[in-house]
């Protein structure tokens, strides 16, 4: 893909989600999905005691720890292509949330972390033979991040305000954050986070696509979810009724972009065996938003979302070496 850019616009990205760190373990079976009750490739809320039950499972595995969180990850991605992005999470007053702070300051995204009594949040990511993960998340800290620690003044000097799904569990939170967001005169896009998030919240999140959001990120589970139709159709829905921007990832088919009749099929990165796909739908935003932001086409923004994505998935959790970095920034020719 790589071409000259054209002259850069510059859009700042403020980003809003869970304050998590990962941990990573590869399964040689889904026989602990199983016998624990996760359905495999779900994203399951769970209290202090399930997740340390979890972690004591898996203790005797390699095991791998990052900082995450949906939006986290996208935010911490575009920062790593050269696009200037603040975070708002909650952490704790622990080694984990300190860990989180650093890792985002070496990213290059100004943090603006509040700070809670409960432990930072986790997220255990089970990583499937098939390369596919469950997520199982205590969200410790990152649970109680309320619509009272947002205010005006955090948003302005942004140009566009990425958020998660995942916050939707907290409709105060979310909706306030949007209002807040469209009062600064930001752009707005949701990533939807996952089918069952979309299952249990549909009409909320209905709602608040039409009334604020821009740009709509969904793989084609969350899409169905979201409109009962197959990704296509989920695409040409999502742009008729709910957003600007529609953007439906489809796996190994690669994603479909709509807006308005304009219509794009982008495929996937050639030649990657995936061995992770933690994070690929988060890094594909960083892509896309990185495009966007500075005022590519959306052919473009889809391409560039693609090798981030076909990049992440190659490596195990959401986090890649600079070597890696400066080939993806090579090829975009995003320096």
């Amino acid at each position: 893909m790589r071409r000259k850019p054209k002259e850069r616009i510059m859009l700042k990205i403020l980003g809003l989600g869970n304050a998590l760190v990962d941990v990573l373990t590869v399964l040689d079976s889904d026989d602990l999905l199983q016998r624990l009750s996760y359905p495999k490739g779900s994203m399951q809320l769970v209290g202090k005691e399930q997740s340390v039950e979890l972690q004591n499972a898996i203790h005797d595995r390699e095991r791998f720890f990052v900082t995450g969180g949906s939006a986290s990850n996208t935010i911490a991605g575009l920062a790593k292509l050269g696009v200037s992005c603040g975070f708002i999470g909650k952490v704790g007053e622990d080694e984990e949330g300190c860990f989180f702070g650093r890792d985002m300051k070496s990213c290059g995204v100004e943090p603006f972390l509040i700070k809670s009594d409960l432990p930072t949040g986790v997220c255990v990511s089970l990583i499937s033979p098939d390369s596919e993960r469950t997520m199982i998340t205590y969200l410790g800290a990152a649970c109680e991040l309320q619509s009272v620690d947002l205010n005006l003044s955090q948003f302005q000097g942004y140009d566009l305000f990425h958020i998660e799904g995942y916050l939707v569990q907290n409709y105060d939170l979310i909706e306030t954050a949007l209002k807040l967001a469209k009062e600064a005169g930001l752009k707005i896009s949701l990533d939807l986070a996952s089918y069952n998030v979309v299952e249990d919240n549909l009409e909320f999140l209905h709602r608040i696509t039409s009334e604020y959001v821009d740009i709509i990120f969904a793989n084609e589970e969350e899409a169905k979810s979201f409109t009962g139709l197959a990704p296509n159709e989920a695409a040409d829905l999502l742009a008729e009724k709910y957003c600007e921007i529609a953007v439906v990832k489809k796996g190994k088919d690669g994603s479909i972009i709509r807006r308005g009749e304009e219509v794009y099929e982008v495929l996937p990165l050639k030649g990657v065996e995936a061995v992770d796909t933690t994070g690929a739908g988060d890094l594909y935003a960083s892509g896309f938003l990185c495009g966007y932001s500075n005022g590519h086409s959306l052919k473009y923004c889809g391409e560039l979302g693609a090798l981030v994505s076909g990049n992440i998935v190659q490596v195990v959790g959401t986090k890649m070496d600079e070597i890696r970095w400066n080939a993806i920034r090579a090829e975009s020719c995003v320096d």
